[in-house]
Parts: structure tokens; C-alpha cells; sequence
């Protein structure tokens, strides 16, 4: 009886990957999508539980981190930006055929995982991996996740329209506004706002138009001692330890792990 419930249940669960499979995405042309998110899912989720067990002490047997003879650090996002090459490459070169270039996307998912896993190196060009700054990795990650979620969902941020000389000038005039102000939300570190703003354009108005973070792009150039009104403003409505900013900072330490420094302080705290 057991056993027959248990074929029943694995028939149930094959037969639902499959209608998924077929019915959601194939059918829709968006199973390489769905493969490139699910890589990147899977590799970014990998790889900062990797690091965070590389640094604790409970778990010294975990493999470290790749280092030469010169001692020279490897850092992986050299691993992912070497696998999207290779996955590019293969599947523009037409030798992907199914399932190759099933493999291909899914590899080129983890690549994208393996390297926006430390975005925080490209803008800071140090190794900022535990510290705040490093955090930045994070934000970029989930806003990624979500932008490939939203668009698996037929969600387009933009649409051509196909109906002659003034309709095609219509659209590039709409979709050049939609990113300019995505734009802006992204530099005034409203970084929601802009995101999933190019899917709805009011969300991004609404961030472009609205005050910059103190720290952001956006008030270093505009605001300071050009604009110290605003820059007084923009300090008063963005405080560091406002109820949002905790609770994002709680969902960084949950994906991420948490800084060094407050690392650090737990250990101590535990050996105490």
C-alpha cells in the first residue's frame, strides 16, 4: 500500500514538472528563461551558503577560497563570467542543439549567479564581500531575481508597436521616458522604484520625482553643498536606523549573512 502511494505520488509529481514544463513554458517560449533563473537561483544560493560556512568555525572542514601559489585570490565571479563566455558563445556558434542549449542557458544562469554575487567588486573595485558596503551584492541580486521572475511572467517592460513610421517614433519616445525615469529612481538609490518600475512606469515616476537617499549618486552630484536644504532633508527622511532600513538589513543577514564587524561581535558574544 505504502509503496503504491509512493509511485502514485512520484507519477503525480512527474506528470505536474511535465504539464508545467510543456503547458507554462514551452508553450510560451519561456523554458530558457526559466532555466537561466533557475541557475542563477541555484548558484547564488550555493555560493553564499559556501562563504558562509567557509567563515565559521564550526565548519573548518568546508573547502576555502581559491587561491594561487603566488597567493593571488580567484574570486568566483571569475568562474561565472568564464561560464557565461563559454555558454554565450556555444549557443550563438549554433552547435547548441536540444538538450545542449538547455545546458547552455542553465549555465549561463550560474555564471550570472556566480557574478552578480560580488557586484559590490565591480563598483568598489576592493574585496568588500562581509563588510557594508559589500551588501550592495545582495540588493543587486534580489533586484535581478526579480526583474527575470517578472519578466517569466509575461510581464514586458517595453512594447513595440508595429503599425508605421509614427507609431514606431511613439514608441521609442515612450520607452526612451520609461528608462530615463527608471534611471533616476536607480540614482536617487530608490532602487525598487526604478526596477520594477520599467514594468510600471508610474512606480518609477513616482521614485524620480520623490527625494534621493543621502548617500546616493543622485545627492552627491545635486544635493550638498549645492543643495544643503535638501541635503538636510534628504538625511532627516533617510535615517540609518529607520524601521525599513532594519528590516531590509534583516533580510540582507537572512540571504547573505550579516557584516563582518557584527559577526565578529555574535562569535564573541557566544564564547562569552
Amino acid at each position: 500500500m505504502i509503496q503504491a502511494l509512493a509511485a502514485l505520488s512520484t507519477f503525480s509529481a512527474a506528470s505536474f514538472v511535465s504539464d508545467f514544463w510543456n503547458d507554462q513554458l514551452v508553450e510560451h517560449d519561456r523554458q530558457w528563461l526559466f532555466l537561466v533563473l533557475a541557475g542563477v537561483l541555484v548558484s547564488f544560493g550555493f555560493i553564499r551558503l559556501s562563504t558562509r560556512l567557509m567563515r565559521s568555525p564550526r565548519f573548518a572542514w568546508w573547502p576555502g577560497s581559491v587561491v594561487s601559489d603566488g597567493g593571488v585570490h580567484v574570486h568566483h565571479l571569475v568562474f561565472g563570467i568564464v561560464l557565461m563566455m563559454l555558454a554565450g558563445v556555444i549557443s550563438f556558434a549554433g552547435f547548441a542543439t536540444s538538450p545542449l542549449y538547455e545546458i547552455c542557458a542553465f549555465a549561463f544562469g550560474i555564471g550570472i549567479g556566480l557574478t552578480i554575487d560580488e557586484f559590490a567588486l565591480w563598483v568598489y573595485l576592493d574585496d568588500v564581500y562581509w563588510q557594508e558596503r559589500g551588501r550592495s551584492s545582495v540588493d543587486a541580486a534580489v533586484l535581478v531575481g526579480a526583474f527575470m521572475a517578472l519578466l517569466l511572467l509575461g510581464v514586458r517592460p517595453v512594447e513595440l508597436t508595429d503599425g508605421g513610421f509614427g507609431a514606431v517614433i511613439g514608441s521609442i519616445i515612450t520607452v526612451a521616458l520609461a528608462l530615463a525615469v527608471a534611471i533616476a529612481s536607480l540614482l536617487k538609490q530608490r532602487l525598487w522604484h526604478g526596477t520594477v518600475g520599467l514594468f510600471v512606469v508610474p512606480l518609477a515616476i513616482y521614485g524620480a520625482i520623490r527625494l534621493g537617499k543621502p548617500g546616493s549618486f543622485w545627492a552627491r552630484r545635486r544635493y550638498g553643498d549645492r543643495d544643503p536644504g535638501k541635503q538636510t532633508r534628504s538625511e532627516a527622511r533617510f535615517p540609518p536606523d529607520r524601521r525599513t532600513e532594519r528590516i531590509k538589513n534583516r533580510l540582507r543577514d537572512a540571504i547573505g549573512g550579516s557584516t563582518e564587524e557584527r559577526y565578529r561581535a555574535k562569535i564573541a558574544g557566544r564564547d562569552e
